[in-house]
């Protein structure tokens, strides 16, 4: 990926292409300072230095990876001198610095004390650390450089392996890795960087409005830990009444007792209730604090390294499902995807990745679900995903508004087709019981093979696509809704019994009835499948008239026109000659016109549907769920605003009566 950028300099415009925004920063930054890059090819660079122009072969660069969390480049300066220049994290540089006994010395002993014994040096790196600090507290992306010198001796070396590195067919990452190592040790510390990293548009709303609906968020970023905490309260992922459990820490042993008294001390705090009272009764927290109501984990890369580990991931898991948000900082890519396979391994809920990066496409290959942003971090995390798009703030609306009619349609649809098909076979089944399972059929075969290809198929996709429960304001609105696909109220074992409960009862009326009303009479038995076939597929389509939510021109035309192209299939089919193998011996006319027919539709529908009509109607009205007082509002809210409409046009038209009466 290449992300421009336009220089306005003294011969024209400079337009700038790097691998991330984070190069563009800072090649932008050194020419506001002077330092010009004018020209950059596979073997040397040219630099406008102060209005000097300085010519630097590139012999060699080391890029960017996970392990070493730093690039570097070997460059020959005009001088002559060989020069290794390099950026990466915090951790990973001020670790190889020049160590003891050198000239520039400064290194880090185990328990994270700074020793140095250079003056200017302790003044740079003490310096460094001081703004890196500021620089990560208003969420800033930070950097350190560093660099040193290369003897002729070392760079010969150097030059050999990572030649061979360069050509290697085999563990070729590996040996690059190696021959970087060898030049990346001792160096001089330069300085540190901070590149802001702007929040898009919509950002923190999204994020509250999704933890709202119950989804419970964990941000895994390669940020240091100042930085992602500061852009957690900035994206409302944080807020000041969390507490914070952090970890910290750079052994095994230390992560486990870490994990394992943080879960002991907060395994209590079941609900919000009892985090504040626990909180409130400690006599150490004093009585004008802040009072706590949730949880937050907050852990490093260095920590997860341990609590991945197979005998550690089960204390990991169980305190984060103690806490509402989940903040991992200095996160490689792999780390990323061990954290989403942890959760898939140990719930059964879904995960949903979103990213911007290449760092992120393994993360989104390994969730169920994977979005990727297309901004200017490339497109390598669109090209892995399920879905894309380019701004953050569509993921609101993908998943509460679009993911909840995905879901309340398939649900229905699910349960629906079950009971179209269901119905229509165990009507048949009461028939071959009542004829001694009789080789005979009553329904012509035409009629079987169409009951699913025309008479009841275009309603079922057209309410499949059509049908909305709640509108898109009210979802948008009221984010709560979405917990009803969280929580299966659309779809469930006992919904799936109800409804082959209700399949049984119709298939009953849909045979007996008219068994029972014709038992007197001589019809045959094909009058007798022409009126089954009919009442089965106006009962099938009055059932899914009964319970759309949303009807439209396009759901009307469906359901009330399958029933005009069903009977027009009757009279087309029964209308041919004789001789045809598709002649149904004019059946349709003879049955149609006798009020029995018309009785047994109508007996057929009513007691086909009254146990769902009245089920539906006492549940709406004393236990009506979310959705249904959802939809009620909605409804309110579009009369009012239909009636506020009709009277700003009464009002408008009274004023312009008033203007033309007194001209």
């Amino acid at each position: 990926m290449k992300v421009s950028m336009a220089i306005e300099g003294k011969k024209g415009t400079l337009e700038y292409q790097g691998e991330s925004p984070d190069e563009q920063a800072l090649v932008s930054a050194a020419a506001s300072y002077g330092f010009v890059l004018l020209e950059r090819t596979s073997s040397y660079i040219v630099i406008d230095v102060l209005g000097k122009l300085q010519r630097f072969k590139l012999l060699g660069v080391h890029e960017f990876d996970s392990v070493r969390k730093r690039m570097s480049v070997v460059v020959k300066c005009p001088d002559g001198t060989v020069k290794l220049l390099l950026k990466g994290a915090d951790a990973s540089v001020l670790d190889i610095l020049a160590k003891r006994n050198e000239p520039a010395s400064v290194f880090l002993e185990n328990d994270g004390n700074i020793i140095v014994e250079d003056k200017q040096q302790k003044e740079i790196l003490a310096a460094t650390v001081a703004h890196l600090g500021l620089y990560a507290g208003d969420g800033l992306r930070t950097l350190v450089v560093a660099s040193r010198d290369l003897g002729r001796t070392e760079f010969d070396a150097w030059s050999d392996q990572y030649a061979k590195a360069s050509t290697a067919l085999v563990n070729r990452i590996g040996l690059l890795r190696n021959a970087a190592n060898m030049v990346e040790n001792q160096l001089t510390l330069l300085g540190a960087t901070g590149i802001e990293d702007k929040l898009q548009a919509g950002v923190p709303e999204t994020i509250a409005s999704l933890r709202a609906a119950g989804i419970k968020v964990w941000v895994l970023t390669g940020d240091k830990q100042e930085t992602a905490i500061s852009i957690g309260f900035s994206c409302m992922l944080l807020t000041k009444d969390m507490h914070q459990i952090v970890i910290n820490e750079s052994s095994k042993d230390l992560c486990h007792k870490a994990l394992q008294s943080a879960k002991i001390k907060y395994s209590r705090f079941s609900s919000s209730i009892d985090v504040e009272r626990e909180f409130i009764d400690q006599p150490n927290i004093p009585s004008n604090s802040n009072i706590i109501t949730s949880l937050a984990l907050v852990i490093d890369g260095n920590s997860l390294v341990h609590a991945l580990s197979p005998d550690l991931e089960d204390e990991l898991f169980e305190l984060s499902t103690l806490c509402e948000v989940v903040l991992c900082c200095r996160v490689a890519p792999l780390q990323k995807a061990g954290i989403v396979s942890l959760i898939k391994k140990k719930t059964n809920e879904m995960t949903l990745a979103i990213g911007d990066g290449a760092n992120d496409v393994s993360m989104i290959q390994t969730a169920h679900v994977g979005v990727g942003i297309s901004g200017q971090e490339g497109r390598q995390a669109v090209m892995a995903s399920d879905f894309a798009m380019g701004q953050f703030r569509f993921l609101k609306r993908l998943l509460l508004v679009h993911g909840h009619w995905n879901y309340q349609r398939l649900a229905y649809m699910v349960l629906y087709n079950l009971y179209r098909n269901a119905v229509f076979v165990m009507m048949l089944f009461w028939y071959i019981l009542n004829t001694a399972f009789s080789p005979s059929t009553a329904i012509f075969d035409w009629n079987l093979v169409f009951y699913s290809l025309i008479y009841t198929s275009i309603p079922t996709v057209a309410v499949g696509i059509l049908d909305k429960d709640v509108s898109h304001r009210t979802l948008m609105k009221y984010p709560q809704l979405y917990a009803v696909g969280q929580k299966s109220k659309s779809y469930n074992s006992f919904l799936f019994w109800l409804t082959m409960l209700d399949t049984l009862w119709q298939s009953l009326v849909l045979f007996f009835v008219p068994f029972f009303t014709y038992q007197a009479t001589t019809i045959d038995i094909w009058s007798m499948g022409s009126l089954w076939i009919a009442a089965v597929v106006i009962l099938v389509n009055l059932h899914l008239a009964l319970d759309v939510q949303r009807w439209t021109l396009v759901t009307h035309l469906a359901v009330w026109g399958s029933l005009l192209a069903t009977y027009a299939c009757f009279f087309l089919l029964d209308s041919l000659p004789e001789e045809s193998f598709l002649s149904h011996y004019w059946v349709i006319y003879h049955v149609i016109g006798t009020a029995y027919y018309w009785l047994n539709l109508l007996l057929i529908i009513v007691l086909g549907l009254l146990p769902r009509f009245c089920i539906k109607v006492i549940k709406q009205r004393w236990w009506p769920s979310d959705v249904h007082i959802a939809r009620e509002a909605d409804k309110l809210d579009r009369n009012y605003m239909s009636k506020q409409s009709s009277l700003e046009l009464n009002v408008l038209h009274h004023r312009e009566s008033g203007v033309g009466s007194s001209l």
